[in-house]
């Protein structure tokens, strides 16, 4: 992989300083607010990563909700986005499928 990325599960906006100490310049959220009672929210972690000065963008959908526009914004939001970057959701799941999508589809820069 030529990309200078790390996918994972749900972060807390308290992580985001260490996030940021650990190098981090962007933070893709792919997970929708709302799927859990304890899920911190999109603007809560993108608070966070204000303070952090850490880039932040939310792209979410449903877990068997990606569409063809996703991988696109995505796609966009990815190739202009200062690397290393953190993608997450739930479990990392879908954030690797838009990743991979956005890849076969020839759309992400290397």
């Amino acid at each position: 992989m030529s990309h200078n990325i790390h996918i994972t599960g749900q972060i807390s906006p308290e992580q985001v300083p260490m996030i940021a100490e650990n190098g981090f310049k962007t933070i893709i959220n792919n997970r929708p607010d709302g799927e859990s009672p304890d899920q911190p929210t999109s603007a809560e972690i993108a608070a966070a990563c204000e303070a952090a000065g850490i880039a932040y963008k939310e792209i979410s959908f449903s877990g068997n909700g990606l569409t063809q526009q996703h991988v696109e914004d995505f796609a966009d939001y990815f190739n202009q986005a200062e690397q290393p970057m953190l993608i997450f959701c739930r479990t990392g799941n879908r954030s690797t499928g838009i990743y991979e999508a956005a890849k076969q589809m020839d759309l992400l820069d290397d």
